[in-house]
């Protein structure tokens, strides 16, 4: 089965953030700028911040992202996604079970899961996931911890067995958004392609050129 778009993700650019990868540039002066080129979703990932930091940084995110009716996602801290109202928390396989981070969060928030392989993937729909991420699907060092690329064959193959929308991640540019959506992505997850970018605005409207109209938010 070839995966549907969901009422509740209503977008499918997903940018992650990672301040290293800013050129030296404010966080959220790149941000901002992706945002007015398109970007609906943002996920803070930001690890090695103090739960402080995180907290600060996120209500900042909050404001900016409701300034452009756009979604604000967590990574793995619930108690930072819940003090800030995010729109969902992203998990992976070292965090709460999802039917925790479910139980915390409530039924009108997302949560995205991050997986690596077919068992992952299903386990993740099964447990409730609104939408996972799936890859590495090409080499990226940011994500070369996680092994060799999955590649498009197996980013196929997942998308044909779930009914929940598939985020392609890992080494994603524009040229690569084509052959993702053929294999049955409902969208792409990127990081350096816009936050690296000399022009974030701009990358992300190219990006969001490539990729379905989002359906605009009620």
């Amino acid at each position: 089965m070839t995966a549907e778009r969901s009422p509740r993700v209503d977008f499918n650019l997903y940018l992650i953030t990672d301040r290293t990868q800013t050129r030296d540039r404010n966080l959220e002066f790149v941000l901002e700028e992706a945002l007015h080129g398109g970007v609906r979703a943002v996920q803070l990932r930001e690890k090695d911040l103090s739960s402080k930091a995180l907290y600060e940084l996120a209500y900042d995110l909050r404001r900016l992202t409701s300034r452009y009716n756009a979604r604000l996602i967590i990574n793995d801290r619930t108690d930072v996604a819940q003090a800030v109202d995010a729109d969902g928390v992203h998990i992976g396989v070292n965090s709460l079970p999802l039917y925790k981070v479910r139980r915390l969060i409530g039924d009108k928030k997302l949560i995205g899961v991050s997986c690596h392989n077919q068992v992952q993937a299903i386990t993740a729909q099964e447990m409730g996931a609104d939408f996972i991420t799936f890859g590495p699907v090409y080499y990226t060092p940011s994500k070369a911890a996680y092994g060799e690329p999955v590649g498009v064959e197996r980013l196929a193959e997942v998308a044909e067995l779930l009914e929940i929308p598939v985020f392609a991640l890992g080494g994603v540019k524009r040229k690569h958004c084509g052959e993702l959506l053929a294999a049955g992505a409902h969208g792409v997850g990127v990081i350096s392609a816009i936050l690296s970018a000399p022009d974030p605005r701009r990358a992300a409207r190219e990006l969001r050129g490539f990729l379905p109209a989002s359906e605009p938010r009620n």
